[in-house]
């Protein structure tokens, strides 16, 4: 039986549905062919998997059974497969590291140089990709280390801190409140506002920060990552809470202003994330340490491969409002 059937039937155990199991597959794949898939593996067993008549979809006692199984199945499939790519990458000295989009294209060309003039044999292969498919690449193997804003629990993924970023109101030098040193929670009461999607961690703890100051915003434009935000309010159609390093460029170019919030602290932590029960390899941990030792003064140790991590934390005090996108 392939392992792609067990798969779907897995996503539609854990969804109860057929839509949503589709949804999650590969590009094209239809509702009709997650049926298909269910259907032919009740004909291979000669046993109904699926109660079809509830909604949502319920599993039969054996349905259930047989889940538990392919689901401890795919599981060690999985740590094998990431386990074969991790020798591969070994043995061609390739790092594989794949982080946010905000990160900083620049900070991680540092980085990456540095390490690179340290250790010449191995090569960094660096891909921004969105949180999620951040997670995804870590999870299945095909990247060593991850770089994500707010690291949040994962299953098989265990995570280092690594440093936090001030949150700061950037709008464009024409706006109001650009002359202001700093800028009160109160005077964002009423604005125009460039925010988040509101799936993005980034967009909920804003909204929280809000909250917690009895303030509204005009919510005018939501986009899905930092980028488009900072081209819509360099337009000056709204002022956005955005992670102070993202802004440098564009500040230095006076295409922004950048101003801290005044009375309060908002942050967004960053953190790094890996594979809990596989061995890191030397370059993993070699690089690790060196992005910890560029974000803290403490001491950058990789964390083991028992589920804790005993990676550095920032010496700055941690804040009740963090954030990550």
């Amino acid at each position: 039986m392939q392992i792609e059937s067990l798969k779907v039937f897995c996503d539609v155990a854990r969804h109860r549905s057929f839509s949503q199991a589709a949804k999650v597959q590969p590009k094209h794949f239809t509702q009709s062919a997650a049926s298909q898939v269910v259907t032919k593996l009740e004909e291979h067993l000669k046993v109904q998997l699926i109660d079809r008549s509830t909604r949502p979809l319920q599993l039969t006692p054996l349905g259930q059974l047989y889940y538990e199984g392919c689901a401890a199945l795919l599981e060690q499939y999985e740590e094998l497969e990431a386990s074969i790519r991790t020798a591969h990458a070994q043995q061609a000295r390739i790092l594989r590291v794949a982080a946010i989009y905000s990160v900083g294209l620049s900070d991680m060309g540092q980085y990456v140089q540095r390490f690179q003039a340290e250790h010449p044999d191995v090569r960094v292969h660096l891909e921004y990709q969105h949180p999620n498919r951040v997670y995804e690449r870590v999870r299945e193997g095909t990247a060593d280390l991850g770089l994500v804003s707010f690291p949040r629990k994962a299953a098989k993924l265990a995570a280092i801190p690594w440093r936090e970023e001030e949150m700061v109101l950037a709008c464009s030098p024409m706006h109001p409140l650009a002359p202001n040193l700093a800028v009160r929670p109160a005077q964002l009461d009423g604005v125009q506002y460039i925010h988040f999607d509101r799936d993005l961690t980034i967009r909920r703890e804003v909204d929280r920060f809000l909250r917690e100051h009895g303030l509204t915003v005009d919510v005018v434009l939501e986009f899905d990552n930092i980028e488009n935000i900072k081209k819509a309010v360099e337009l000056n159609a709204g002022v956005a809470l955005l992670p102070e390093p993202t802004l440098r460029r564009e500040v230095e170019e006076h295409s922004l202003v950048a101003r801290p919030l005044y009375g309060c602290r908002l942050v967004r932590p960053l953190g790094i994330i890996h594979r809990r029960h596989l061995k890191p390899s030397t370059s993993a941990r070699q690089f690790v340490e060196l992005l910890c030792a560029a974000g803290t003064d403490a001491p950058a140790s990789f964390p083991g491969t028992n589920g804790t991590s005993h990676g550095p934390r920032s010496r700055r005090g941690r804040s009740k409002a963090t954030v990550a996108s």
